[in-house]
């Protein structure tokens, strides 16, 4: 018996948003012993269920999903506080007999399960506002540049509007002396103790999953995106600093009701974000390992995924 055939099964389904990751994750759970981990930053937050396409009651009856729901929008939420909660419940799901079945679409947190979580300093509030009023003043780009003179490994990684990263990147430089390209250098390989197949649900037509992204940004409004956000942005506490108001969607909304933009604005903007966040989710995939690619849509999408896992001893036949 080899050593990685040794370790409990587990089972990766990753893809783009819009891709049809979770109804196969569904149809995986009603056929066999698997139980859902959501990886998705924005399902760990309450109240956020339109916009985030989060399973409705009967979707949770059929198969019930872990690590959604767990936060206020006003909380903070890391990759490696993913870590840890997923690899608890790996081993939850794993000693009552089952696979673990990971869907999502948060890459990060995948890297971060897989190969572990450098050791970085906890963030200071202090130096976190002087940031952020510094990029009130200057603007994202200026930050940029900021950080590819003490950090260029890290600026190229990331986008001039990554405000997020950016900001942490040089929040981490600043409270410990080193960047945080320094941080993962000396990181300690943490290998996932797990035989993961890792499987990527994604149509090969690019075209085909823009009109998916563009009819579901639309069914989501139907259905009441806009009263689900207007309820965040009236509870006065939320603003566009934290990561529950800046994911895809919610965003565009929020600038919609400060009056930044009219409704069609609104609409293509949201529809255009997220396109841009299937492009990173697809372009982090591309430099996936061990990777099983599934096309999206197929009507044999379940038996390829099947064959795949039978394959590599996940199921048996």
């Amino acid at each position: 018996m080899t050593q990685e055939s040794a370790l409990p099964p587990a089972i990766f389904l990753m893809g783009p948003t819009a891709s049809g990751k979770t109804a196969l994750a569904l149809e995986l759970v009603e056929r066999y012993p698997c139980e859902i981990i959501s990886v998705d930053s924005a399902l760990v937050y309450r109240d956020m269920n339109i916009g985030t396409a989060k399973p409705d009651a009967d979707m949770l009856k059929r198969a019930p999903h872990r690590l959604i729901d767990m936060l206020d929008p006003s909380e903070p939420y890391s990759a490696a506080s993913f870590r840890e909660d997923a690899l608890r419940e790996m081993a939850d799901i794993t000693a009552a007999g089952k696979v673990p079945l990971l869907v999502g679409g948060t890459m990060m947190y995948f890297k971060f399960l897989r190969d572990g979580a450098a050791d970085l300093p906890r963030a200071d509030e202090a130096v976190r506002e002087r940031l952020l009023e510094q990029a009130l003043e200057h603007g994202w780009p200026w930050m940029h540049q900021r950080l590819a003179e003490v950090d260029p490994v890290a600026a190229e990684r990331l986008k001039p509007m990554d405000s997020q990263r950016i900001q942490r990147a040089l929040e981490v430089y600043e409270v410990s002396g080193k960047t945080l390209t320094e941080h993962w250098a000396e990181q300690e390989q943490q290998p996932l103790q797990y035989h993961v197949v890792n499987l990527a649900v994604c149509p090969s037509d690019r075209a085909v999953l823009h009109e998916r992204i563009a009819l579901r940004f639309r069914q989501m409004l139907q259905e009441g995106f806009l009263d689900e956000v207007r309820a965040m942005f009236q509870r006065g506490d939320l603003d566009v600093s934290m990561p529950s108001v800046r994911a895809v969607g919610y965003r565009q909304a929020w600038d919609y009701l400060e009056g930044h933009s009219d409704y069609d604005t609104m609409v293509d903007k949201g529809i255009i974000a997220t396109r841009q966040l299937a492009k990173r989710q697809i372009t982090w995939l591309r430099s996936w390992e061990d990777l099983h690619w599934l096309e999206g849509g197929s009507p044999n999408l379940l038996d390829n995924a099947l064959k795949i896992l039978q394959a590599n001893a996940i199921f048996s036949e």
